[in-house]
């Protein structure tokens, strides 16, 4: 791979300077100031298992490496601290969770710098150890760090993990006023549908479950399993006139999966939609969305929106 020669001070074979950082055990990729990486060493590579032909050319918040610190908080969007740096030139360290190409988490110490050029910032760089203690075998804590915050069963995220961007959701919205709204979807038979076909069968179903709506969710978008029989969804930049048609589609996606289940074998949805409000906190907005969900659990049969109640059809 070959260092650019006009990120280079100093002179010197960018070939060879490649090299050299290249037998780094580190992480070590450089970002320019649209945060477009440019460089992807092989210490990166095997650490993220990401290769340079994938990563160089492409923004780093699109790099599906998917930043999160230790509570769970996205940090791509808002708390990157490559954005951090390109903006006031300070040198940063952090603790985060990242992406690996297989899927799983992998804890990791990121440092950031800037890289100048005639004391004008024109990227930064960042550097990053797996710091998996030597003491544990790096597969249990790889899988413990996944664990803490994603669906054992289907690999969703979790409650945990949909408070904690609920929470960076709000304060988006409180920052700079972007829109969103929160779904409940319950399925109201599954107490009854296990005990008709057996753990074994809810298990397929909810793994099915889990792909469909894993594959139908927008990257700013975020589907995880609040409990056994109830599914969350936070639908990023939409507003309180698109939550019928939100709470539609997070209904019409769950209710594909009965056409693939067991003869017999089929749920009953109902879905709460709200949006966000500017005085909302995590409990109030949890609070709404989860009373719209029971209201459309109590509609009759016959009702023209059965299944579905937001903040305008109750």
């Amino acid at each position: 791979m070959v260092f650019p020669k006009d990120t280079i001070n100093g002179g010197g074979d960018p070939a060879l300077l490649s090299a050299i950082i290249d037998t780094v055990g580190d992480g070590i990729y450089c970002v320019d100031t649209e945060r477009k990486i440019f460089f992807w060493n092989k210490g990166a590579e095997r650490i993220t298992g990401y290769s340079a032909e994938e990563m160089i050319g492409r923004h780093c918040f699109e790099s599906q490496l998917d930043h999160i610190d230790q509570e769970g908080r996205p940090l791509c969007d808002l708390l990157c601290p490559l954005v951090g740096t390109i903006f006031d030139g300070k040198n940063r360290q952090e603790k985060v969770l990242l992406k690996h190409r297989d899927g799983h988490r992998v804890p990791v110490v990121v440092n950031t710098f800037p890289l100048e050029e005639n004391a004008v910032t024109i990227g930064a760089m960042e550097i990053f150890r797996d710091c998996l203690p030597p003491v544990y075998d790096g597969d249990f804590v790889r899988t413990l760090a996944q664990t803490m915050m994603h669906d054992e069963l289907t690999g969703l995220p979790n409650r945990t993990y949909l408070n904690n961007f609920l929470t960076y959701k709000l304060r988006e919205n409180k920052q700079f006023s972007q829109n969103f709204l929160l779904a409940f979807a319950e399925l109201n038979n599954y107490r009854e549908m296990e005990q008709q076909f057996g753990t074994g069968e809810m298990k397929r179903a909810m793994k099915k479950m889990a792909g469909k709506l894993g594959s139908r969710a927008r990257r700013n978008d975020l589907i995880g399993k609040w409990s056994d029989s109830c599914y969350v969804g936070v639908f990023s930049g939409a507003s309180r006139a698109d939550e019928l048609i939100v709470g539609e589609k997070l209904r019409q996606w769950i209710g594909e999966v009965n056409g693939e289940l067991p003869e017999g074998m089929r749920f009953d949805i109902s879905v709460g939609v709200t949006a966000v409000k500017p005085d909302d906190t995590l409990d109030t907005m949890i609070e709404r969305a989860d009373k719209n969900m029971f209201a459309a659990e109590q509609q009759p049969q016959d009702n023209a929106l059965h299944g579905v109640v937001t903040d305008d059809n109750k």
